[in-house]
């Protein structure tokens, strides 16, 4: 009886420990409406996040994510827009909105607090923001055509 208790006690402690990992765990969710559209990245420590929306075609989102509590969301519409988030540190925040074609974004922060953020429309916008350092915020809207 001893044995069985001892068994049943070590069991529920090691799947304890299994339950606590989700709730570090990193996140990514990918919605794609449309046609060829790909979306892809790696992330690397614990609750980062990943969001991207994407309808039309051929669009692309590549993400990096080394840290923690760091969120990428990137929102494309349209066709043939890339966006790519490359975030090193702590709590860094970027956001990418591309709605038309042909746009480009790239956004790289490395560092702790730091936030970008930008608004595409139209066709052919080319944006890229690097930050480094902690608490820099950047925004931007480009209308092209």
């Amino acid at each position: 009886m001893t044995r069985i208790s001892f068994a049943s006690a070590a069991f529920a402690v090691l799947v304890g420990f299994a339950a606590v990992a989700p709730a570090s765990a990193n996140d990514v969710r990918i919605d794609q409406y449309g046609w060829a559209n790909s979306a892809g990245g790696a992330q690397n420590g614990y609750r980062n996040r990943m969001r991207v929306y994407q309808d039309g075609r051929y669009n692309t989102m590549t993400g990096q994510q080394r840290g923690r509590h760091n969120l990428s969301a990137v929102g494309q519409q349209g066709s043939d827009n890339y966006g790519a988030t490359y975030q090193s540190g702590e709590r860094n925040v970027a956001g990418i909105g591309q709605f038309g074609s042909n746009h480009t974004t790239i956004l790289t922060q490395d560092g702790n607090g730091n936030i970008a953020a930008g608004v595409q429309v139209g066709r052919g916008c080319q944006a890229n923001v690097a930050q480094g350092g902690s608490g820099n915020v950047a925004a931007f809207v480009q209308a092209c055509d």
